[in-house]
């Protein structure tokens, strides 16, 4: 196993102990667990490419892990009431609209490759701060207030659309092609 699928294996098993820990109300720790999963996002990508490690396991193994991350964190902080629920729905119904997608492909036998756009990776972007910001929050004093915590539901909510559309627009362009 290289580096890069090693790091997405541990992101993968902290989403579980991050989802202890904001259930227990252990925020500090929670936030702890989250900066750690997101520095390995960060380095997987980085050795693949400067170790010249990318796998077609990696490939299916760092969106994996990226999903498992942040769809687990903004339902648990949504079911906690830490966060809006249209939000999160917002983000799983992106996610499931993709995985949809990629199942029409498989099912209809098509050779593809996914390739996140910009737009796609300045979403991920932004669903990562958004949560880190929530989770920062909830380590300040009770009276501690950040108005720019609102600001960050709605642009991750505009980049998730546009970005959702995109993934759409871009599959229903592939299938007409194929056919």
């Amino acid at each position: 196993m290289n580096i890069p699928n090693f790091l997405s294996l541990i992101r993968i098993f902290l989403v579980p102990v991050l989802v202890i820990f904001l259930i227990q109300g252990s925020f500090l720790n929670a936030l702890i667990v989250f900066v750690v999963a997101g520095i390995t996002d960060a380095l997987d990508g980085f050795f693949a490419r400067i170790l010249k490690q990318k796998t077609v396991l990696g490939a299916y193994l760092d969106p994996l892990a990226d999903k498992a991350l942040l769809i687990s964190t903004f339902v648990t902080l949504s079911i906690l009431g830490m966060i809006p629920a249209w939000l999160t729905v917002i983000v799983v119904s992106r996610d499931f609209v993709i995985l949809l997608g990629v199942s029409v492909l498989f099912f209809m036998s098509v050779s593809f490759e996914i390739r996140p756009a910009f737009v796609s990776k300045i979403t991920t972007t932004l669903q990562l701060l958004t949560l880190f910001l929530v989770l920062a929050l909830r380590c300040m004093p009770a009276d501690f207030n950040c108005p720019l915590v609102e600001v960050a539901y709605w642009v991750t909510a505009l980049f998730t659309v546009i970005s959702g559309l995109n993934y759409v627009a871009k599959g229903v362009k592939f299938i007409n092609s194929v056919e």
